[in-house]
């Protein structure tokens, strides 16, 4: 399970993203303050999104530069 929400980290944050949105809207009894909780939060998630991105970018940018040296010598 963990495996899948490192691979697909960017696509969970946006359902969830999504969801607040829809429920907000369609929901117009919800207390403010639940939503703007939620809405915190899904701005700490995005920020842990965010750093998995980078660290399978800074993986594949270094993989890559690996290949590409020992196939240039």
């Amino acid at each position: 399970m963990l495996t899948f929400i490192h691979t697909h980290s960017t696509r969970l944050y946006a359902i969830a993203a999504a969801a607040l949105a829809l429920v907000a809207y369609y929901v117009p009894d919800l207390p403010t303050e639940l939503i703007l909780a939620l809405a915190a939060a899904i701005l700490g998630t995005g920020e842990a999104v965010q750093r998995i991105e980078d660290a399978k970018t800074t993986k594949a940018l270094s993989s890559t530069a690996q290949v590409t040296t020992a196939s240039t010598q």
